[in-house]
């Protein structure tokens, strides 16, 4: 995917920077050739000689080295890469960035550079969150900047929310996705559902379910990255929406629906919201009220109209690849592979939700991907980089 390519990677100085070994052997896997640049609050977290031993060459690190300067100066260090990438990108280089600050080699080549950028940011919640690291990733993206992440979670400091550095394979698919001006599914348009819905029962109680719509929102942010026209059909969450995304708003099944149809024609379908399969029939205009000693009152459910299947009916408006997905709590496989054939989609993706996994509102999630001629159980992954790699096979499906 990145053979021939040419990445010369910066790392800053944070606590994330033990995970650019991996990332320049990730790049190197797939023939990328890696040349790197420190800072000096970097030299803190790793070793120049561990990083030179893994990309297989010098490391870079002193704005006035006269050896260095004497065989490549900074400013030709800088272009002669196809891309040059800041991971971990710390607020402190972001700032210095953002101010075109070049007071050490790191930012000098930023600054001097003629090639594109891509920064993945990494730092405390806090930092990530203030007023001045928005500001200044505002101006950055502004300019053309390119960033992955941040990814959500615990920290190192203890404290949990954005700010985790992206995961090393989510990073490696932005740096092909940046790298690649074809981008695969450039002129394709997907439909992509996220998050729970909500079945009122009167104007202030409602039926729904723990879906976070992490997973979700990170498939339509991975197609949309390989050059997809993404509609996210979203129904309530805590997220925000993704960038390059068009997000449709919804609440209930039926308004998910509408939505998704609204959206056709598409390319591909992934409906990852967890829809609930019943409503309320007569939901009250009143909010019901409890009486002293009263018995509760009865609800009767009634079936939603089930997304998927719809989608995945035979007719002109079918998309040419439709994804479910399977959230399971028992007999995982099974299960998935009978709702493939009930609903009549492509592909579905399996996972267990049973209580323990933190599947549901978590980070991570592991997945089996069955199709019709098979099933491919995945690792244990953060959901932005189970999405990067179901976004990558489904650019290959629809080439």
């Amino acid at each position: 995917m990145l053979a021939g390519k040419k990445v010369f990677l910066i790392i800053s100085g944070g606590i994330a920077a033990y995970k650019s070994l991996d990332l320049i052997r990730r790049l190197q896997d797939q023939g990328a050739t890696v040349r790197c640049c420190l800072t000096a609050n970097a030299k803190e977290f790793v070793t120049p000689m561990a990083v030179s031993a893994l990309s297989r060459g010098p490391v870079y690190m002193d704005q006035f080295s006269l050896k260095d300067e004497s065989e490549m100066g900074h400013i030709e260090l800088s272009r002669q890469a196809d891309l040059l990438v800041v991971a971990p990108a710390t607020a402190n280089i972001l700032a210095r960035m953002a101010a075109g600050i070049a007071d050490e080699l790191a930012t000098t080549l930023l600054l001097a550079t003629d090639k594109p950028v891509l920064a993945a940011p990494a730092m405390n919640v806090r930092m990530w969150t203030h007023a001045a690291t928005q500001a200044n990733v505002a101006t950055l993206k502004s300019r053309g900047i390119l960033f992955v992440g941040p990814g959500e979670g615990p920290m190192a400091c203890n404290e949990y929310g954005p700010g985790r550095l992206a995961e090393v394979p989510e990073i490696v698919a932005a740096i092909a996705a940046a790298l690649d001006p074809r981008r695969p599914l450039a002129g394709k348009r997907a439909v992509v559902t996220s998050g729970p819905t909500v079945e009122p029962i009167d104007p202030v109680r409602f039926i729904a379910n723990r879906s976070s719509g992490k997973q979700g929102h990170a498939i339509a942010a991975a197609l949309a990255a390989l050059g997809a026209e993404v509609t996210l059909v979203s129904g309530p969450t805590a997220l925000a929406d993704p960038e390059g995304v068009t997000v449709a708003h919804v609440e209930s099944a039926r308004e998910m629906l509408a939505a998704c149809q609204a959206a056709l024609p598409a390319d591909v379908a992934v409906c990852a919201a967890a829809v609930a399969d019943w409503g309320v029939d007569g939901i009250a205009t009143q909010k019901i009220k409890k009486e002293p000693g009263g018995a509760p009152p009865s609800i009767r459910l009634v079936p939603n109209p089930d997304i998927l299947a719809t989608l995945s009916a035979p007719g002109a408006a079918r998309p040419r690849l439709v994804v479910g997905f399977a959230a399971e709590t028992e007999n995982l496989i099974a299960h998935a592979q009978a709702k493939r054939a009930r609903k009549g989609c492509d592909w579905i993706v399996a996972n267990d939700v049973s209580i323990g996994t933190g599947t549901f509102g978590g980070d991570a999630n592991q997945v089996t991907l069955i199709t019709e001629t098979g099933s491919d159980a995945w690792p244990a992954l953060d959901k932005r980089a189970v999405a990067a790699r179901l976004a990558d096979r489904i650019a290959e499906a629809l080439s």
